[in-house]
């Protein structure tokens, strides 16, 4: 399938809030779909989006106000947001959306998942599908050129009454999972929301979505992530607290008291000294006193940074050096963060979906997307269980493949090995030169993330000349940020504008500035971002559908009887293409890409900690795999290990999935590689 080419944007839109972003006055036509290079209408051509499925009533929606003292307000909505009922007060909240969610299964329409969720975790009521506003509107926000304007429930509301906009309320990460939200508490946006105002910002961003082709599939997506985001840190992810301390006492030594540092650290600390010399105390701690040192030594210089310190020749860099590698594991991931963030045999991070401008997530605390590798020992499955670890092979440059629509970069897209595929356009390397496929990788990389220097300029020229229709793709995309425009993902996410200090400094004169003034180094880091903008921000959005399809899938695995046909594989990764015949069909276009199957309303039922449930219930609802693991391209779900088998081939079909919801029926191929293992560090 050929892609069209879509203009960019000449303007900044004023804004979403009432309303589509509309083009300025005089500017040419713009396409529905997303400002960008190229734009492939996908599976959204003849069928209207709606939110999480096909053109299609999805369903029932419920908007929620949470309330002081436990209670709150619900309300049936129509699928463009319109009241279907009256607002109805409930005295117990979660009670009441657990009876709805086994009756209905609708999707859940409330200020933040954020906020609500994890108390119905805690109560072990789990939900299919939601409708984040907050997530939402910082979306069409962005889209609008708006980004980071406040984005709650309250500051929606004042945007479309022209009142004045009120700032987020700043997140207590100190308080685990917002206990307080259905209790008294004396910051009343916390204590209850407005359902008058929960279902007018629902309504309005149901209008504003409507008018945008694949936006729909974008917030239901990032949705579906706030709903995943929240049952990781619930159920957390399998940590041997006593793995963790072996590991911390066999690299620095037994755990020290009184705040000194442990004994290893301590040995290095004394060896650093004395080799610069018998009369020195060095801190190595201290930056300031080492670079004192290594001028005192005669060997000046002007960073403590490890590629600074392998150029000098002195006795004391490897000391440093792994004084820097062991200090940091220590600070970072050691005993005091042991006691932090593992509890019970779990690692129950803090989740921040679309915590980075390009969609990727972040954390607010347990540095769970910087865990060391040496501590993934560290991450064993319960008895009985098995980690199946799948990460996207070779994930951005497939994504470009499919965005670009390149046919021979598409061809070489669709097996597994993509920079083997390319590397006959490369030539091989000679004795202690890079081969063709290492070739292949740093000439694409560098179009992707805008390198320019040395060997990869020579080959940035092959690729150029074999591949021009996807070097085009980011050559244009860079072009537009130099111009200050928006690029956008492929379901719409949008990159922030540049500030106006960026504006002030590249708007005199662009012909004359130097190449090397601050001018043109503005322009051409805003070009690198934008370039790189578009193939990340994609492979965001893909990953989000993985999640939501693989959640889905897990879903229906844990409503199986525990045994299964399917023997425990071995702990060899799994090819890296998908099996030809997956035991999971696609999915029909008239179920909801994104939605649990209508056979199972909610992930898990009867919920383990429902006032329903019996002992029996609690342990089945247990028995279920889970995902307990997500970092950009990678998940880790936690499964029985009959069901290990059954995992797997859910991960393929769920990748498959995301490919077709965001590109239809590309060649380009997005393969899995999988282990199944008992512990993290068995994976790779």
């Amino acid at each position: 399938m050929r892609a069209s080419r879509c203009p960019w944007s000449p303007d900044h839109p004023r804004g979403y809030g009432p309303g589509p972003v509309k083009a300025a006055p005089g500017s040419p036509p713009r396409s529905p779909v997303a400002e960008g290079i190229r734009a492939v209408r996908g599976p959204s051509v003849g069928c209207r989006w709606v939110v999480g499925g096909w053109g299609h009533n999805a369903g029932v929606r419920i908007a929620v106000a949470a309330g002081a003292r436990g209670g709150g307000t619900l309300r049936v909505l129509g699928e463009d947001g319109t009241p279907a009922g009256p607002a109805r007060g409930v005295p117990d909240l979660v009670a009441a959306i657990d009876e709805r969610e086994r009756a209905d299964a609708p999707r859940w329409v409330w200020p933040a998942t954020a906020r609500l969720y994890p108390r119905l975790l805690r109560a072990g009521v789990r939900v299919g599908r939601c409708h984040d506003l907050e997530l939402v509107e910082s979306l069409l926000l962005g889209r609008a050129g708006r980004y980071g304007e406040p984005r709650s429930v309250r500051a929606a509301w004042a945007r479309l009454r022209g009142e004045p906009v009120p700032p987020d309320r700043r997140p207590h990460h100190d308080e685990p999972a917002q206990p307080s939200l259905f209790d008294d508490d004396r910051d009343d946006e916390v204590a209850g929301d407005d359902i008058e105002q929960v279902v007018a910002v629902h309504a309005e961003q149901q209008r504003a979505i409507a008018g945008l082709d694949g936006f729909a599939l974008l917030a239901a997506a990032e949705s579906a992530g706030s709903l995943v985001a929240a049952e990781l840190s619930h159920d957390g992810l399998p940590w041997s607290a006593a793995e963790h301390d072996e590991l911390l006492t066999g690299l620095l030594g037994p755990r020290p008291t009184g705040g000194l540092r442990p004994r290893k650290l301590q040995h290095l600390a004394d060896r650093i000294s004395a080799a610069f010399g018998a009369d020195k105390h060095v801190n190595p701690d201290s930056p300031a006193q080492i670079l004192k040192a290594f001028a005192s030594a005669g060997l000046p210089v002007t960073s403590t940074r490890a590629h600074v310190l392998k150029r000098i020749d002195h006795p004391a860099v490897p000391l440093l050096l792994e004084y820097k590698e062991l200090s940091r594991l220590h600070t970072a991931h050691g005993w005091t963060w042991l006691d932090t963030w593992v509890s019970e045999g779990r690692f129950r991070p803090e989740y921040v979906v679309g915590g980075v401008v390009s969609g990727r997530w972040a954390t607010s605390g347990g540095g769970a997307l910087q865990i060391p590798r040496v501590l993934r020992k560290a991450v064993v499955a319960d008895p009985g269980w098995s980690l199946v670890v799948a990460d996207a092979a070779q994930l951005e440059p497939r994504v470009l493949a499919a965005l670009a629509g390149d046919r021979a970069f598409t061809r070489a897209a669709a097996h597994g090995d993509l920079y083997a595929a390319l590397s006959d356009a490369f030539p091989e390397g000679g004795h202690g030169e890079m081969s063709a496929r290492d070739k292949a990788k740093l000439a694409l990389l560098s179009a992707m993330y805008g390198g320019g220097t040395g060997e990869a300029v020579q080959l940035l020229a092959v690729l150029k000349n074999r591949f021009p229709d996807a070097f085009e793709y980011v050559e244009a995309a860079a072009r537009a940020g130099e111009r200050g425009r928006l690029v956008r993902s492929r379901l719409g996410r949008t990159c922030p504008p540049p500030s106006a200090g960026w504006r002030e400094l590249t708007s005199a004169g662009d012909d004359e500035t130097p190449a090397t003034g601050a001018a043109a180094q503005a322009l051409r880091a805003r070009g690198r971002f934008t370039r790189n903008f578009v193939v990340q921000a994609t492979a965001a959005d893909w990953a989000l559908a993985l999640l939501a399809s693989l959640r889905r899938r897990l879903t229906a695995l844990g409503d199986l009887p525990s045994s299964s046909p399917h023997p425990p594989p071995s702990n060899r990764r799994a090819p890296l293409d998908p099996p030809s015949s997956s035991p999971h069909p696609p999915p029909s276009n008239r179920r909801a890409p994104l939605d649990p199957p209508s056979s199972s309303p909610h992930p898990a039922s009867p919920h383990p900690a429902s006032p329903h449930a019996t002992p029996s219930d609690r342990r089945a609802v247990l028995a279920g795999p889970r995902l307990v693991f997500f970092q950009h391209d990678e998940v880790i779900v936690h499964t029985p290990a009959e069901l290990a088998a059954d995992v797997v081939a859910a991960v393929h079909a769920a990748a498959d999935e995301a490919r077709r919801l965001l590109f239809g029926d590309t060649p380009v191929v997005f393969p899995m590689e999988i282990a199944v293992v008992d512990r993290y560090s068995d994976a790779k």
